[in-house]
C-alpha cells in the first residue's frame, strides 16, 4: 500500500471513530451554511450554482446519451435518498427480477447523506443510464429526474412512498413553512417527466394533481393502489413479521403491543424525532399488559435516549432494526401524529391514537389536505395522560366503524392486488399472471 493510501486510510478511521471532530465539523458547517444561506450574496452563489447544476450540467450527461437506441428490457429503479430498494418498489422489483424478461438497474442519489462531489456522481452515472432505458419506477419527488426532456419512449412511474394524502407535499407547500417555495419549484420542479402516478385511492387523486401540479394531466394520477400495500393481505408474511418481532424484541410475547410510530419535525435534511412521549408513565400504567415499540422516520439520525431500565422489558427502539411493515402489522394499538402509516394501518381495522401536542405549529410548519380533526379515525391527543386513559379504556371506547369509514374512503383501491395493475399498466400483458 501506498504511503498516500496508508494516509487517507489512517484520516477515514480518525474521522469514524473520533467523538469530537466529526461533530465539531457538523456545528461549523451547519452554522456557516446556514449564514451563507441568508446573506444576499450568499444566496446569489447557492442559487447560481443551482442553476448551472440542473440547467446544464446534469441535463449534459443525459442528452450526452439520448440519441442512442433504448433497450427495451432495461427497468430502473431509482431511489433518491434510501441506501436501498424501499417497500414501495419492492415487489415490483422482485417480480421482474424473477420473470428474467427485463434487465434491472439500481440507482442510488443519497440526497442529503453523501457529501456534494459522490451525489454529483451518483446523479450523472443515474443520467447516463435514463437516457436510453425503457422504464423507471421511483418513490418520492425527484429534481435530478425532473430537470431533464425526457425523452417520449421512456415510461416513467412514480409509486410515491406513502398512502392517502394526510400532510401536504410538492407544491402543496409552496406557501407553507416547510419546503421549497413557489417560485423555487416552477424554477426547478420536483415532480417532472411522469408516465404514471399511482395512488390509494380515487378520493385522494384531487390532492396529488396539485402537488406535483399536474393539472393539465389529470390522467396520469391512476388510483389502482400502492404497491407496498399488497404484504398486509399475505397471511404467511403476517405469521413471518410475528417471528421478527418476538425473535428481536421477546417481552412482546403473550402481551399486547403498542407502536409509537411518529413523523419528523424539520426540514428533511435536518430531520428530528418528537421527545414528548413519557414512556415510564407509560410502563406505570399499562406495564402489565403492554409493551411499546418506538419506530421513528427513517429520515432521523438522532434517536431520543429511552429509559435503560425499560429497553428490554418494556420498550424496544425499533427504527434501526425493525421493518414498519412488520410492526403495522404485529401492532395491537398503533400511535402516530402526523404519518401517513396510518393508511396502511387502517388495513387492519385496529386501534389509533394520534399525540398531537404541537398540532397549531405543525398546521403552521406544513399544513394538511385534510381537516386534521374530523379525518383522524380516533382520538386526537395532546398529552400522554389522555393516551393512557383511552387505552386503559379501550374496549368501550374503540370506534371499529370510524376506522371501516377511514379505510374505504382513502385505502378502497389496496385490496391485496395493486402490483398486479400496476404491472398490468406498465408492462401490459407480458407480464401478465407473472408473480
Amino acid at each position: 500500500m501506498s504511503a498516500s493510501n496508508r494516509f487517507h486510510d489512517a484520516a477515514r478511521n480518525i474521522w469514524h471513530k473520533s467523538r469530537v471532530i466529526r461533530p465539531v465539523y457538523w456545528f461549523c458547517y451547519k452554522h456557516i451554511r446556514y449564514a451563507l444561506h441568508h446573506n444576499p450574496l450568499g444566496k446569489i452563489y447557492f442559487q447560481h450554482r443551482k442553476d448551472v447544476t440542473y440547467d446544464q450540467y446534469f441535463p449534459s450527461f443525459y442528452n450526452a446519451h439520448r440519441d442512442e437506441p433504448v433497450d427495451e428490457r432495461k427497468v430502473i429503479f431509482l431511489e433518491p435518498v434510501q441506501p436501498r430498494i424501499t417497500n414501495n418498489m419492492r415487489l415490483i422489483r422482485d417480480r421482474l427480477a424473477r420473470s428474467g424478461k427485463y434487465t434491472i438497474h439500481e440507482h442510488y442519489l443519497r440526497a442529503n447523506y453523501a457529501y456534494r462531489w459522490q451525489w454529483k456522481k451518483n446523479c450523472a452515472a443515474f443520467l447516463s443510464d435514463l437516457a436510453t432505458a425503457k422504464y423507471v419506477f421511483l418513490p418520492e419527488a425527484s429534481q435530478v429526474l425532473s430537470c431533464v426532456d425526457m425523452r417520449p419512449e421512456t415510461i416513467v412511474v412514480q409509486t410515491w412512498h406513502a398512502c392517502g394524502a394526510f400532510k401536504r407535499f410538492g407544491f402543496s407547500t409552496a406557501d407553507q413553512l416547510f419546503g421549497a417555495d413557489r417560485e423555487e419549484q416552477l424554477r426547478h420542479p420536483y415532480n417532472r417527466n411522469y408516465t404514471y402516478v399511482t395512488v390509494s385511492s380515487p378520493d385522494v387523486v384531487w390532492a396529488y394533481v396539485e402537488a406535483m401540479q399536474l393539472q393539465e394531466h389529470e390522467d396520469i394520477v391512476r388510483p389502482i393502489g400502492v404497491s407496498r400495500t399488497d404484504v398486509f393481505f399475505d397471511q404467511d408474511r403476517i405469521r413471518k413479521a410475528y417471528q421478527k418481532v418476538y425473535q428481536k424484541f421477546p417481552a412482546a410475547r403473550g402481551r399486547k403491543i403498542i407502536l409509537y410510530a411518529p413523523t419528523f419535525r424539520g426540514h428533511t435534511n435536518e430531520a428530528e424525532a418528537p421527545d414528548k412521549l413519557d414512556v415510564r408513565a407509560f410502563h406505570k400504567a399499562l406495564g402489565e399488559d403492554y409493551v411499546m415499540i418506538i419506530k421513528h422516520h427513517q429520515l432521523v439520525r438522532e434517536l431520543p435516549k429511552l429509559p435503560e431500565d425499560l429497553t428490554g422489558s418494556f420498550v424496544y427502539d425499533g427504527s434501526r432494526s425493525l421493518d414498519i411493515n412488520d410492526l403495522l402489522m404485529v401492532s395491537d394499538l398503533c400511535i402516530s401524529d402526523y404519518s401517513s402509516l396510518i393508511f396502511e394501518y387502517s388495513l387492519m381495522e385496529r386501534p389509533m391514537l394520534f399525540f398531537a401536542y404541537d398540532l397549531e405549529d405543525y398546521f403552521d410548519w406544513r399544513g394538511f389536505y385534510y381537516n386534521y380533526d374530523e379525518m383522524t379515525p380516533g382520538p386526537v391527543c395532546r398529552t400522554n395522560e389522555d393516551m393512557i386513559d383511552y387505552i386503559q379504556h379501550i374496549d368501550e371506547r374503540f370506534d371499529r366503524q370510524a376506522v371501516k369509514d377511514f379505510r374505504y374512503r382513502f385505502m378502497r383501491s389496496c385490496d391485496g392486488h395493486s402490483t398486479d395493475r400496476i404491472m398490468k399498466l406498465v408492462f401490459g400483458d407480458t407480464m401478465a399472471g407473472e408473480r
